[in-house]
C-alpha cells in the first residue's frame, strides 16, 4: 500500500504526452518563472509538466498556469523532498505516463537535456541521472566543499555500494521508468523518504536490483552574487552525509 503524503490538486489537465516532467518547488522566486520561460523553448515536447509545491509563500507560482505548467499540486502533509516527490510520482503513475523526469526548480540545470532523458528511457533505461562531471558536461560556480564532498565521498561510496559507476549523485535532474517507480522490491512510497533520502537511496538500490541505469552529461550553473544552495554549510551538509551512510548501511531497504 502506497504511503503518500496529502496534497491537494491546484489545477490539472489531462495528460497530453506519454512522459511527465516534476518541479519540485518551494519559494523558488523568479527562478522557476524563468526555468519554465527555457522549457517553453524545447521543440517537439513529449512530456507534460508538473510542479509539485511544497508550500510557497513568495507568490512565485500565481501565474505558472500561463507558462505551460499543465499540473500543480501542493503537498499539505509533512515532509520535504522526498515527500514532494512521492506525491508526484503517485500522481505521474496514476494518470498512466511512461517515466518521469525530474528537474529541480532552481534553474540550474539545462532543461535541454530533457529530450536525452526521454530517449534513453525510450532505449529501455530505467534510471538516467545527469552527471557535470562527464566528458561533454559542464559546472559553473559549484561550491567547493560540495563538489570535493561529491567527487571524493558521496560518488564514489554509492559506486561501492550500488555497483554502478556514478559521478554526480546529489543532484535532482534525472529520469525513472515506470517499472522502477512501481517496483515493490523498491518500494519508494514508504514515509521514511521525506527529506533528502529518496535522492540517494534510488542511486543505490537501482543497479543492487538490477535496473538498467546511465549517466548523461548535462550543465549544472550556480549563480553569481546570491546563496548558491538552500543546503546550509554546517546542518545541511551534515544531513546529507548522514542520509548517504544511513543509505549505504541499507537503513532505507525494504524490509522482509
Amino acid at each position: 500500500m502506497r504511503e503518500v503524503p496529502a496534497y491537494k490538486i491546484i489545477f490539472e489537465k489531462s495528460p497530453q504526452h506519454p512522459y511527465l516532467l516534476v518541479i519540485p518547488v518551494i519559494n523558488e522566486g523568479e527562478r522557476i518563472s524563468i526555468l519554465l520561460d527555457r522549457i517553453e523553448l524545447i521543440k517537439e515536447k513529449e512530456f507534460d509538466v508538473l510542479i509539485v509545491d511544497g508550500g510557497s509563500t513568495d507568490g512565485s507560482l500565481d501565474k505558472v498556469r500561463d507558462q505551460g505548467v499543465d499540473t500543480l499540486l501542493l503537498k499539505t502533509g509533512p515532509g520535504k523532498l522526498s515527500a514532494q516527490l512521492r506525491c508526484a510520482y503517485a500522481y505521474g503513475l496514476d494518470k498512466g505516463y511512461k517515466g518521469i523526469v525530474t528537474i529541480d526548480g532552481n534553474n540550474k540545470d539545462d532543461p535541454e537535456a530533457i529530450p536525452s532523458f526521454i530517449g534513453k528511457l525510450k532505449e529501455g533505461y530505467d534510471f538516467v541521472q545527469a552527471s557535470r562531471f562527464l566528458p561533454g558536461g559542464k559546472q559553473v560556480n559549484t561550491p567547493r566543499i560540495r563538489e570535493v564532498a561529491i567527487k571524493l565521498i558521496h560518488a564514489p561510496l554509492l559506486s561501492i555500494f550500488s555497483g554502478f559507476h556514478w559521478t554526480d549523485t546529489t543532484q535532482g535532474f534525472r529520469a525513472y521508468s515506470r517499472k522502477m517507480l512501481e517496483s515493490e522490491e523498491i518500494d519508494i512510497f514508504r514515509d521514511v523518504f521525506s527529506n533528502y533520502e529518496l535522492l540517494a537511496y534510488l542511486s543505490y538500490i537501482a543497479p543492487k536490483k538490477e535496473f538498467k541505469c546511465v549517466e548523461i552529461p548535462t550543465s549544472r550553473v550556480y549563480p553569481e552574487g546570491e546563496a548558491p544552495t538552500k543546503i546550509s554549510f554546517l546542518r545541511g551538509n551534515f544531513e546529507v552525509l548522514l542520509t548517504l551512510f544511513k543509505t549505504i548501511a541499507g537503513t532505507y531497504n525494504k524490509k522482509k
